[in-house]
């Protein structure tokens, strides 16, 4: 059963109206992005424990941390395609129980190839994930609403890779990786009950198939539309190296133990939730108030990124681990006022009836830097002779090259005519 599209009863959340069933299907959105990145990110948490029992060296690490970014990068057209045209809640569904199951099939894996291909179908189930949110959120949220829609989802994508450091290097110190992942898959499937019986309604988005609907050719030709996708790209380079390369900083250069990453490891991801809860929320107020799109969503990308790579580096240099981890916390505290408002700007440029393809587009551009960027930060490491300093220098320099992009590539953030 699936919830209707309005219905009476309304709450407010941070004083912007939400209906009983907005506020439920976005819960539920929240939990299963937070799932997501927790299976996603956990591996990193455990990549000294793989690594010694498979005798992986970092780049060899590297190509496994980047196996799940060529299924979920190269399917990112493919499935904004599908929900674009088909019901959005069972494709999204059937997602999450792909990448449930390949989390499952990760403890189990034996040898490196084995491992290799549970990270390739994690990366296939998970590639449905933004262009369904975006889909939804484009067809049942308002442009002053959408803002703290994003930020709630993005700060559920950066509380996973807390909660995985967390969870993750407790249960592993205690009970080996293999049970993590095993214990994790299994549970994460039962959030597909909740969410068949109160997923939003189809009726409530648009159909995709009408004359007006936009082509893959006509999103190309959008300058905006490039922005976003190398903005994007640029802002992911930074935020996969922190997710997948800090907690391994942590290890190799600060030396932490694994109760040491459990307790402070976390804390640079909730400083990132703390600030796209604020990016979010604070852009509809302002929006909400008379202020443009274009100047609040801009100005939180352009802040974000900008002081984001200006604490990146100076925590790397900082020789005090006290001085480093309120650094690396600002750091992504800062990246938190992009990541709550990227989605937003996606959105409120290709309306209900692209949302889906552009945000496809967008996310498959965007996960190039998962793709080789993982990759090649191992590579540098290596090169490095086991040292960080060089790839938080390049991580820096993609947060100021998405300044550009999102500052003076994208146009104004309004909806575009599909039918001019």
């Amino acid at each position: 059963m699936a919830l209707a599209p309005e219905t009476t009863p309304r709450i407010r959340i941070d004083k912007i109206p939400l209906t009983v069933p907005q506020a439920i299907f976005l819960g539920l959105l929240v939990l299963s992005i937070c799932i997501n990145y927790i299976d996603r990110g956990s591996l990193a948490v455990g990549g000294k424990m793989v690594a010694d029992e498979l005798h992986l060296d970092s780049e060899q690490l590297g190509r496994i941390f980047s196996a799940f970014f060529w299924t979920y990068a190269l399917l990112q057209i493919p499935a904004g395609w599908l929900v674009d045209r088909y019901n959005v809640n069972w494709v999204y569904g059937a997602g999450f129980a792909i990448w449930s199951a390949a989390t499952l099939f990760t403890g189990l894996s034996h040898g490196f190839v084995l491992l290799m291909a549970a990270r390739l179908l994690l990366g296939m189930g998970e590639s449905v994930a933004y262009p369904s949110y975006s889909r939804i959120l484009a067809a049942n949220f308002k442009e002053h609403q959408r803002g703290l829609a994003n930020c709630l989802i993005d700060a559920g994508s950066k509380a996973g890779p807390a909660l995985g450091v967390l969870l993750g290097g407790k249960i592993m110190a205690l009970y080996g990786w293999r049970s993590f992942f095993v214990l994790v898959g299994g549970a994460s499937l039962l959030w597909l009950i909740p969410w068949f019986i109160w997923s939003p309604h189809p009726d409530s988005m648009p159909s995709c198939r009408e004359a007006t609907a936009p082509g893959i050719g006509q999103i190309f030709s959008k300058r905006s539309a490039w922005g976003t996708f190398l903005g994007l790209l640029c802002s992911n380079y930074t935020w996969y190296f922190i997710a997948f390369w800090i907690p391994v900083y942590f290890r190799d250069e600060r030396h932490f133990t694994e109760n040491d990453l459990a307790l402070i490891g976390q804390i640079p991801f909730w400083g990132i939730v703390a600030g796209t809860l604020l990016g979010g929320s604070l852009s509809d107020i302002l929006i909400a108030r008379g202020f443009t799109p274009t100047l609040v969503r801009k100005c939180c990308a352009c802040f974000g990124l900008g002081l984001c790579a200006l604490t990146l580096v100076p925590a790397a240099l900082a020789p005090d681990i006290r001085v480093a981890m309120v650094l690396l916390t600002a750091s992504g505290f800062f990246f938190g006022f992009i990541s709550s408002n990227v989605w937003a700007i996606t959105q409120t440029l290709a309306g209900p009836l692209a949302a889906g393809q552009w945000t496809g587009i967008q996310n498959f551009i965007g996960n190039i830097p998962g793709m080789f960027g993982l990759w090649f930060t191992g590579w540098l490491i290596k090169q490095s002779g086991g040292h960080y300093l060089p790839a938080f220098y390049v991580a820096a320099g993609f947060a100021l090259a998405g300044v550009v992009a999102f500052g003076l590539i994208v146009r104004r953030i309004e909806p575009v005519d599909w039918s001019a």
